[in-house]
């Protein structure tokens, strides 16, 4: 709650949030202000269900980071505020997070 307290996502600048749970990964875009969801995408949906990043590991984070990037380049975001949620920059989040950095998403 702390994190997210302070974090705020705009139609400009969206909200990256990030979920883990015992098995999976997600991930969305979300504009505060309209209170909307722009994009989301995680282990389970289609794209990955069929592939080797149906659960958590680092490598489903890195491809799941890329593909969260893609998605926001297609829908003219460029730049996002990283919400990590209650979770430590570190491991999964980290290689994440890299990722999309990686594919061109600023944060």
């Amino acid at each position: 709650m702390r994190v997210r307290g302070h974090i705020r996502g705009t139609p400009e600048k969206p909200r990256l949030s990030i979920f883990k749970s015992n098995q999976h990964l997600f991930a969305q875009l979300i504009d505060d202000v309209n209170r909307v969801t722009i994009a989301g995408i995680g282990t389970q949906s289609k794209a990955n269900q069929k592939t080797a990043h149906n659960k958590k590991s680092k490598a489903a984070a890195r491809s799941i980071g890329t593909e969260m990037a893609e998605i926001a380049k297609k829908k003219n975001i460029a730049m996002a505020v990283f919400d990590r949620g209650r979770y430590k920059f570190h491991g999964i989040i980290a290689e994440f997070a890299n990722a999309a950095r990686e594919a061109g998403l600023q944060f």
